[in-house]
């Protein structure tokens, strides 16, 4: 009897080594078929198997405070630490202490005015394999405001990608600061910037980009007033090449996708949608983010069951491309059988056949292997509302006069 349990135990941590890890996203959302828990077991909380200070989702820390990333049980096997200031990535180098419980970075004071990403990955103390995605923001000095920008300094994006600033405080002067940022390309393109709120602006050209455009952003920021004696901090300029084109179409009701490049269509791929009771977005979506596995937890977008836990609570969904802020994602799919083609299960995101740890030639894999940050993916016939232009860059939903009228400058 006991030497039975000793070889499932065993089986268990072999299929646990051979999962492949990419990130994890903290408040990742999604979607999956019903009682996958059951299917799946109750993994232990990444929150609890590795510790990192400051916590996920910290604003305004301050520089002395450090950083951290520990494991009460078990051993760190890796960590990666990026910060990013003025649209500027750059690997933050650290080491895990001789216990291999601990990793503090080679310069303990944090830089001002910076997010920081950091991914981790740990054995816990049943030797199981757990993955952490953290970030938070440093202090920015007083009486200055800096925008947070994307896409990244130096990337090749996909051509309905759209410049996207985010302020860390709202802006009242929203004429001053529109003034101040310039979107140029060559060739030649007409931008627009449009305000969501006090403290998002985004820029756009009327129609997608055409390949091959160079594109610069320039912040003229600091200085400017944003508000009573709120002064900008940013003088910088970064840019990015518009690759290849590519769009998809998801027909939720034919559950398929249509995936076209420079026009041609280049496959039709089998789907599955939003169920009825949890429909997906229609509407014309920006791939933001690609992670070759994540973790997906219903109960941080509102799919709870009676006793607070999520729906469902996969730890290694694979090739994961977010489509929207709000969680809507595109992603592989191994749990659900026979769904593909045929009928819609899923919480809301668009899943595409794949196997446990990400297959390269499932159609997941060979999806997420031709995409771009900054591709399309339009969903049309779902019985649900058109995705907001401000979920995500869902800007492409907005007619360009509407979109021009939300300029502060008249």
């Amino acid at each position: 009897m006991m030497h039975a349990q000793t070889r499932a135990w065993r089986a268990g941590a072999a299929l646990a080594a051979v999962l492949t890890w990419a990130g994890l996203l903290a408040g990742a959302a999604g979607c999956t078929s019903h009682g996958v828990d059951e299917m799946l077991g109750k993994p232990r909380s990444p929150e609890t198997a590795i510790r990192v200070s400051p916590d996920n989702g910290s604003k305004a820390v301050r520089p002395e405070d450090g950083l951290e990333v520990r494991v009460p049980a078990g051993r760190l096997e890796s960590v990666k630490v990026v910060k990013s200031q003025d649209a500027q990535e750059s690997p933050v180098y650290g080491r895990v202490g001789e216990d291999g419980a601990t990793w503090r970075p080679d310069d303990p004071k944090l830089a001002l005015a910076a997010k920081y990403t950091v991914d981790a990955v740990a054995l816990d103390g049943h030797g199981r394999r757990v993955a952490r995605h953290v970030t938070f923001t440093t202090y920015v000095p007083d009486e200055r405001f800096i925008g947070y920008v994307t896409p990244e300094n130096r990337s090749t994006v996909g051509t309905g990608m759209i410049v996207s600033l985010e302020f860390n405080r709202e802006i009242e002067n929203r004429a001053a600061v529109e003034r101040a940022i310039r979107v140029t390309s060559v060739p030649k393109t007409e931008t627009a910037p449009h305000w969501f709120g006090a403290d998002r602006l985004d820029f756009r050209p009327e129609t997608y980009w055409k390949p091959g455009t160079k594109v610069t952003v320039a912040l003229r920021l600091r200085d400017v007033e944003a508000a009573p004696d709120v002064y900008g901090l940013q003088y910088k300029s970064f840019s990015f090449t518009v690759g290849r084109s590519q769009t998809s179409l998801v027909d939720a009701a034919a559950h398929t996708m249509e995936v076209r490049r420079d026009g041609e269509l280049l496959s039709t791929v089998p789907i599955t949608a939003g169920a009825p009771t949890n429909t997906t977005y229609n509407g014309k979506m920006v791939v933001t983010e690609m992670l070759e596995v994540t973790r997906m937890n219903g109960a941080t977008v509102g799919f709870k069951r009676s006793d607070g836990k999520g729906e469902y609570d996969i730890p290694d969904v694979p090739h994961a491309m977010r489509l929207t802020s709000s969680g809507t994602f595109l992603h592989g799919n191994y749990w659900a059988e026979g769904v593909f083609g045929t009928a819609n299960v899923s919480h809301g995101c668009v899943g595409l056949r794949d196997v446990k740890g990400g297959g390269s030639e499932t159609p997941a894999g060979w999806f997420f292997d031709r995409s771009l940050v900054g591709d399309v993916v339009e969903v049309v016939r779902s019985h649900d509302k058109q995705v907001a232009p401000d979920n995500g860059l869902g800007g492409w939903n907005m007619a360009w006069k509407a979109w021009k009228s939300g300029s502060a400058v008249k």
